[in-house]
């Protein structure tokens, strides 16, 4: 250790050499397996999705421009149908936004410079939208003596969002350091994974739980060490989380199979099925289960790793039982709250569909049969189970790790002072 005062956060934990081996022999297996799964299910170029020609996004002809927006006019009042429902008539005074076309944005489009009034829908003109705000059209091509008609496709929100991010990134960093741009670095990772791995091979037909598990496994081994450095610390919380997805790749499979979901629940479900239709629905709901809970099994078990550690570091010569114990104590004060987390991520997740069920006022019970909300609870239901069994998994693995040291008889090869923190030398290099 340091030998100045003030540097508290270094530990000096001893670790068995027979711990030490028996985790990283296991992580080094799970490593193996993990690049073997992500291998055999790289998808073949050569047998690419059959996609029918239907499933392109626009017609042939049909173009995205952008567009200026000039005016915008209120949203139409609520009127009387002919069949005595209510609903929004067209109007010329109301409903509409005056834009001037500027064909760019990548999208191409003729009709540069030419203003043309829209319609849109009512919750657009609430929307907030104003002069000189950018939207996107959709432009018809010309045809039989008829010129080019245009419809509103999407307010631009680009620029914002970018902005948003850029916000985003700074506070991270600026309040994480190192720690916040490796976390970013690694979740550029993640998207990497899923965008050229994971959703490639579930479109030619892979196992969905088998994707997931071997996605997953690679998306954890990067951010773990990446993020909170190469120790055995950071080795016992990936080894519970590796455990932690098993878990809830088994008890999420089951669960599906069991409640004889379809995997789809609504009108994108409905679409992706039209277009592809040799895919296994219910293997891409467990997929999307095991890593819809990715974020939190990691910091469930970051943390139980950590407690472990520090309470190694504060009592070396405890017991591994009572340090078990000590450690438990934070980690079921932990579960309580990440599982209100999960509930309510996807409560406010789902908030629209349960409003609307709520007016139907049909008995809960039955409500639940409905795919939408069945989904919802298995999927709640199975992330909950695999993080609280992550809990203890993570917190034997470290206190079998982080053994008692014995008065003045610690051996340099046994410690484990690392920390997890190279980074922190980086930041305050005045400290080491």
């Amino acid at each position: 250790m340091s030998g100045h005062s003030h540097v508290a956060r270094d530990l000096d934990v001893v670790v068995g050499r027979t711990p030490r081996i028996a985790l990283l022999s296991l992580l080094a297996l799970a490593a193996v397996a993990t690049i073997i799964g992500v291998w055999q299910l790289w998808p073949d170029p050569a047998n690419e999705p059959n996609v029918p020609a239907a499933a392109t996004f626009g017609a042939p002809g049909v173009t995205f421009p952008h567009a200026r927006v000039n005016s915008v006019q209120p949203a139409c009042p609520l009127t009387k149908t002919p069949d005595g429902g209510l609903g929004y008539r067209p109007s010329p005074k109301c409903g509409n936004l005056l834009v001037r076309v500027g064909g760019s944005g990548g999208s191409g489009g003729s009709g540069g410079g030419k203003s043309v009034t829209v319609q849109v829908p009512p919750e657009v003109s609430d929307s907030g939208l104003r002069v000189g705000d950018s939207v996107q059209l959709v432009q018809a091509p010309a045809g039989q003596g008829q010129p080019a008609s245009y419809t509103y496709f999407a307010t631009d929100r680009n620029v914002n969002l970018f902005w948003f991010a850029a916000i985003f990134a700074i506070v991270v960093i600026a309040v994480a350091r190192w720690r916040g741009l490796m976390a970013l670095v690694t979740l550029g990772f993640g998207a990497l994974v899923i965008t050229k791995f994971m959703l490639p091979a579930l479109l030619a037909g892979e196992p969905g739980l088998w994707v997931a598990l071997a996605g997953s496994s690679a998306i954890m081994f990067v951010v773990l060490y990446a993020t909170h450095g190469t120790s055995l610390r950071t080795s016992t919380a990936l080894a519970g989380t590796l455990l932690g997805i098993a878990v809830t790749a088994a008890v999420g499979d089951y669960a599906i199979h069991v409640s004889r979901l379809t995997g789809i629940a609504d009108e994108s479900g409905g679409t992706l099925s039209s277009f592809v239709t040799d895919l296994n629905f219910p293997g891409l709901l467990t997929c999307g289960l095991i890593v819809a809970g990715l974020g939190v099994l990691n910091d469930v078990t970051i943390t139980q790793s950590s407690s472990v550690w520090e309470l190694r570091s504060a009592a070396p010569q405890m017991p591994r039982r009572q340090i078990f114990t000590s450690a438990m104590r934070i980690g079921r004060d932990h579960i309580a709250s990440t599982i209100y987390t999960i509930v309510f991520a996807y409560a406010g997740a789902s908030l629209i569909v349960l409003m609307l069920l709520a007016i139907y006022n049909r008995p809960v019970l039955d409500l639940l049969s409905n795919e939408s909300i069945a989904e919802e609870v298995v999927r709640t239901l199975a992330s909950a189970l695999g993080l609280v069994l992550a809990v203890p998994i993570t917190t034997a693995i470290a206190a079998a790790a982080a053994s008692p040291s014995p008065a003045h008889t610690t051996r340099g090869w046994d410690r484990d002072t690392s920390e997890g923190e190279p980074y922190e030398r980086f930041w305050n290099p005045g400290r080491h």
